[in-house]
């Protein structure tokens, strides 16, 4: 004898359609709110590690400045190679890039300096996160 248990379907495991499509736009909601922030973020951290790696350079050229009577050094390889006393002025073994993988720039004319990165783009010039970072914009926003 068969009980009326045993007629009865077992409930259905999962979700309908409705209560999916009910998750998806929840998600499409949130995604559109937090995604533009998030990348504002970004944008903001990445100016941020150049603001501070410029500001390593610049200190490390100070000491550099301080060792040699006052000499700028020719480049920026001059701060990560020991000096005869075996001292690096930079506690690396290469030079830092800029978040976009791009080599930070260095001009002197012998008493002035200027140490900057071209932004995103890798050209000089450009807006937002394109734009120029330099050490002089950085000295003068102390």
């Amino acid at each position: 004898m068969k009980t009326l248990q045993s007629h009865r379907r077992a409930p259905r495991a999962g979700f309908s359609l409705a209560e999916l499509m009910v998750v998806i736009v929840i998600l499409g909601l949130l995604a559109t709110l937090v995604v533009p922030n998030v990348v504002g973020y970004l944008f903001k951290a990445n100016t941020e590690i150049v603001k501070v790696d410029i500001s390593s350079l610049v200190d490390a050229i100070k000491q550099f400045q301080i060792n040699n009577g006052g000499k700028l050094p020719d480049s920026l390889d001059q701060l990560i190679e020991p000096d005869p006393n075996g001292h690096r002025y930079l506690d690396t073994k290469s030079l830092p890039r800029d978040p976009w993988k791009n080599e930070y720039q260095y001009e002197t004319n012998g008493s002035e300096y200027r140490i900057y990165s071209y932004g995103k783009d890798g050209m000089p010039g450009g807006e937002g996160e394109d734009a120029d970072i330099d050490s002089d914009t950085i000295k003068e926003r102390k």
